[in-house]
């Protein structure tokens, strides 16, 4: 087993935005301009975002693992009046990645701005701000058994483990892509390095039909990698070899943080995506049998209590 890493004693409180940053792009499905300003917000708030296009008292809606609505090629969240926010993993893991629990989105439009198709730009503009540190102690979830979900060939777990910790696997038929697999730590240098600016991708024989069902009309060479006939397309190529499964570790970070607080265990996921991820964490909600609520200060502890228990 490795060393449980020392937690500093600032990791043990919440944290959120020092100040608000701003952004202007366009959504990826939809392919409306947005403008998105995010806030601080008071300890214990999460994420909230408010479509300040929508009137009235039904215009906020916070991101959790159970407001999920839909999670068709991106992650969708609704309140009760069907008010909706799409596409939003990447903001949901650069804020998840940089330590900040709590944060206000303000939006003027149903989708977050895809930016370059990465995390880049949000993980860039949560540095600028920095962050303000909160009085509540921040929490964590330690999962206490192992859980898997499936659905034929695709497969997502989660198991005991002394920290965050990610492994995913795709396969495609284009031989561009083909298998490719990593495993890694999340935590703020690791995915700042090697995460974040991994972008999304989509082929070019499936982008007429996906825009003739309302997707992709905002995608372009600036925020994709498109895929065609087994090459690149885009001049400036990829930012990393694997840069595919890079950008699913990406969304499954993001998926995985709408838990609420930050996991400590081992995602395994096997040709995952959003539905599939979503299902992992309802599962893992279902039962306080499956998880402990416990302080960062009293992190060590769990963890080696609860990996005794596992592997005994």
């Amino acid at each position: 087993m490795s060393k449980i890493k020392q937690v500093t004693p600032s990791a043990f409180y919440q944290h959120t935005l020092r100040d608000s940053f701003s952004c202007i792009g366009r959504g990826l499905h939809s392919g409306l301009k947005v403008i998105m300003r995010v806030l601080p917000a008071p300890a214990n708030t999460g994420y909230r975002f408010i479509r300040r296009d929508v009137k009235g008292d039904c215009n906020e809606i916070l991101a959790a693992w159970y407001t999920v609505s839909d999670t068709h090629l991106c992650t969708t969240i609704s309140n009760l009046c069907g008010v909706r926010v799409s596409t939003i993993e990447h903001l949901i893991a650069a804020l998840h990645v940089c330590d900040i629990d709590n944060a206000i989105i303000v939006l003027d439009g149903p989708e977050v701005p895809i930016m370059d198709g990465s995390a880049k730009a949000f993980v860039e503009l949560i540095d600028s701000v920095g962050l303000q540190q909160q009085a509540w102690q921040r929490r964590a979830i330690v999962v206490k058994k192992p859980l898997s979900v499936r659905e034929g060939d695709k497969l997502a777990c989660l198991l005991p483990y002394d920290k965050p910790w990610v492994k995913v696997e795709i396969d495609f038929e284009d031989p561009c892509i083909g298998r490719q697999s990593i495993s890694t730590a999340i935590d703020y240098a690791t995915v700042k390095r090697d995460i974040a600016c991994a972008r999304t991708f989509g082929f070019g024989e499936h982008i007429n039909a996906l825009k003739d069902l309302g997707f992709a009309r905002g995608g372009s060479l600036e925020n994709a990698i498109l895929v065609n006939n087994g090459k690149v397309v885009n001049s400036s190529g990829l930012r990393y070899d694997n840069e595919f499964v890079r950008h699913k570790v990406l969304d499954t970070i993001g998926d995985l943080a709408l838990s609420g607080a930050p996991i400590i265990g081992y995602f395994n996921g096997k040709y995952t995506g959003h539905a599939l991820n979503n299902l992992l964490l309802r599962k893992l909600m279902a039962s306080g049998a499956n998880y402990d609520f416990c302080n960062f200060s009293d992190l060590g502890y769990f963890s080696r209590k609860l990996l005794a228990e596992s592997r005994a």
